[in-house]
């Protein structure tokens, strides 16, 4: 097909693909996001090929494998059109039944659907799994229904729609006036206006301009962004185009990981499609207006994430930051104005421009609008990604979406914005999600990471962690950060291994302070976060590792000891079957002993007893 030179050209496209296009025709999709990928997704669809050939059915039916679904838990996720019958944890060995009950006879398939946590009962359609019915998607509605590699399956959707309008109907002043009014603020983590920030970039001097999407998504336990670039990657090469065509730029990046391959591939085939059919390059869809994009990939440093360590990753360098003296809006990649926005800022560009910013702007709170993706992990039923709109509680993430913790246990707290952010405790889980909110309880949205953590976990040990990670991702260039991290990660060291002293906890404020003051970017400044919100809400856990030399959570092996609960022990030996150092000892149908100088606290012995007769204290 040759480039298309004209709106015109592109509408008559467009209902050329909506001709060919009929939703009510018999199609299964399989979601093939990276984790239902690990999962065995490709044999899935491989084998539902094959069937389909076989029944002689591939006429009648499509099959796509789409983008992520979300709901990672479950996977790998099967979804038949148009009746949206959901089927879950799907194998090859399925696929005959699959087809031959659903496609065939119009039956679904009870013993793959999914099952309501609360009354064991089947859920044959995908809407009423609660963890769908609970979310308002707009990102990641066509997540789990167009193939991310064609065009024409974003064409459909209504894809590229907003440029035209953007290109065609408006001025870039009125572009940026409408993503002003929508409220849509940066979802990378600090939650800058969007619309004022590209209206800085606007009023610039200068006639070379950038704009930059930020997918150096690198967040412990984070994929959102990742899984939006795999599954959908022209609403957010949509987004850009857009955004550059409002602050007058004609170049532009997206600053994505080198291990997110799949990410890479899907992104990089879209701004080929969108080239060869004219919506990129120059005089795109004869408008007059040029624009070329590339595709950056970095190395996977943490810190790449920091906006200016970004572009200097870019510009050849290493991927330190700088001071921001002056907004990179005024001076950024190679001094010259440059916007740089998250993914999914990017991705609400088209929708803020089709359906108006009035429309955008009535979800949320006062201040922070539209939806949020978060990736919800950690000790909760229902793991993966979710959407909802911006105000949501964290109750209802946890429990209407994520089906409640894992295990039947109690939640004792929630850690927003990943690695730098805070642990916000159980008594706020009706804590409106947004950006003051959360800043206001000692945490940050960052990129929308949560994870949920139970009554077993040591906050202690958890503070421990979050500032290992982010000591080892420090670039070293300021002493505050470099120095400060590491000297709190040694304190907690001491603590958890029974070597706390008194004002332990006092040193950890005052140098997470001195972090906050005097780091040079904005991962220095967050850094203390994990620590000083577990002391904030936590404290009398720091005490009793410091002063009673005791874990409550029994997680810190220096201060915990195992032995046998006399009456539950049975004498079944498995414990001592089991044990790695052979430090239990007994005869069958005796009470067993553990040996505390042979026990290296290592819990098997707890996992395999089902009498409940092993105490940790």
């Amino acid at each position: 097909m040759p480039r298309l030179t004209s709106r015109a050209e592109f509408e008559a496209w467009r209902q050329s693909i909506l001709a060919s296009w009929d939703p009510s025709k018999p199609c299964i999709t399989v979601c093939g996001g990276t984790g239902c990928s690990a999962l065995g997704a490709k044999e899935v669809t491989a084998a539902l090929g094959r069937e389909l050939k076989k029944q002689g059915l591939q006429d009648k039916v499509d099959l796509k494998m789409t983008g992520c679904h979300g709901f990672c838990e479950r996977g790998p996720l099967v979804v038949v059109y148009p009746q949206h019958i959901f089927y879950q944890s799907v194998t090859a060995d399925d696929v005959p039944d699959i087809v031959s009950e659903t496609l065939i006879k119009g039956n679904p398939l009870e013993r793959k659907l999914y099952k309501d946590l609360v009354t064991g009962e089947p859920i044959v359609y995908e809407p009423d799994v609660p963890f769908y019915r609970e979310q308002h998607r707009i990102l990641m509605k066509y997540n789990g229904l167009i193939i991310p590699t064609r065009i024409q399956d974003y064409i459909a959707i209504g894809g590229y729609q907003a440029l035209c309008k953007a290109l065609f109907e408006m001025s870039p002043e009125q572009v940026i006036e409408e993503i002003k009014r929508s409220g849509l603020r940066g979802r990378g983590g600090a939650g800058f206006p969007t619309g004022r920030k590209w209206e800085e970039c606007r009023r610039a001097d200068g006639d070379i301009k950038y704009v930059i999407c930020n997918a150096d998504e690198g967040d412990p336990g984070a994929y959102q962004d990742r899984s939006l670039v795999e599954g959908n990657p022209h609403s957010i090469l949509e987004g850009i185009i857009i955004g550059a065509y409002a602050v007058g730029a004609h170049e532009g990046f997206i600053y994505i990981r080198h291990e997110y391959p799949l990410a890479v591939e899907h992104i990089t085939r879209a701004a080929e499609q969108a080239e060869e059919y004219g919506l990129l390059g120059k005089n795109i869809l004869g408008s007059g207006f040029d624009f070329t994009f590339k595709v950056h990939r970095g190395a996977g440093a943490f810190v790449c994430g920091e906006s200016s360590a970004l572009m200097r990753s870019i510009e050849g360098y290493a991927g330190e930051p700088r001071a921001k003296r002056i907004h990179a809006t005024e001076k950024g990649l190679w001094e010259r104005p440059t916007v740089l926005n998250n993914v999914k800022t990017w991705a609400s560009v088209p929708h803020i421009i089709n359906n108006g910013a009035d429309w955008f702007a009535q979800m949320g709170t006062e201040t922070s609008k539209g939806t949020m993706v978060f990736s919800l992990v950690g000790k909760v039923n229902n793991t993966g990604l979710v959407e909802v709109p911006m105000g949501a509680t964290l109750r209802h993430l946890v429990y209407d979406i994520g089906g409640g913790i894992s295990s039947g246990k109690r939640c004792k707290a929630v850690q927003t914005g990943g690695p730098s952010g805070g642990c916000i405790p159980e008594r706020l889980l009706d804590l409106p999600v947004d950006y003051e909110a959360l800043t206001e309880a000692g945490s940050i949205m960052g990129s929308g990471g949560l994870i949920v953590m139970d009554e077993d976990t040591c906050m202690v040990d958890v503070a421990r962690y979050f500032l290992h990670f982010t000591m080892e991702e420090s670039c070293g260039k300021c002493t505050a950060c470099r120095e400060g991290s590491r000297r709190m990660y040694e304190i907690l060291e001491r603590i958890v291994h029974g070597k706390g002293q008194e004002g332990d906890i006092e040193r950890l404020q005052e140098i997470g302070t001195t972090m906050i003051n005097g780091s040079l970017c904005a991962l220095g400044r967050m850094a203390p976060n994990p620590v000083l919100s577990t002391i904030r809400y936590f404290r009398e856990e720091y005490e009793a590792h410091i002063r009673d030399k005791r874990c409550p959570a029994a997680v810190c092996k220096d201060l915990i000891t195992y032995s046998i609960i006399a009456e539950n022990c049975t004498g079944c030996g498995v414990c001592l079957r089991n044990c790695p150092q052979g430090a239990i000892t007994g005869e069958k149908k005796q009470v067993h002993h553990i040996d505390p100088s042979k026990c290296i606290r290592c819990g098997i012995c707890r996992e395999v007893c089902r009498f409940d007769a092993i105490k940790v204290e």
